[in-house]
């Protein structure tokens, strides 16, 4: 039974990830090398790189990956991308979002919202 739920809850976040994240890796990666990418976020005291520009990287990865390797660690970091990108659609600012680092922010972790528009 627990096995059955924990396979359940596996397939739903993996569907969640993949609606959440809207930007192939290639793209995302690309995005990743711009400077507006590197200029938002929060950064740890003492990194270079910002919390979402690191996660960028990482969900690239997650992207490339086949579902049969995923771990725990990777199905952790997919909620937590589900739940950023769920938040983050939640404070939309007004107006054209196109240069905004609203935008960018979200773009880091693998949504653009102008796809969805």
């Amino acid at each position: 039974m627990a096995h059955e739920h924990a396979t359940q809850d596996r397939a739903a976040t993996i569907r969640a990830f993949q609606e959440a994240v809207n930007m192939s890796p290639s793209t995302l990666e690309r995005w990743l090398q711009t400077q507006e990418s590197s200029q938002v976020g929060f950064t740890h005291e003492g990194e270079q790189e910002s919390v979402g520009h690191h996660s960028g990287r990482r969900i690239v990865a997650l992207l490339r990956k086949k579902h049969a390797q995923l771990d725990d660690d990777d199905l952790d970091h997919m909620r937590k991308v589900v739940g950023y990108v769920h938040r983050h659609l939640a404070q939309r600012p007004q107006g054209d979002v196109r240069d905004t680092r609203w935008r960018w922010s979200l773009m880091n972790w693998g949504h653009d919202p102008l796809r969805d528009d």
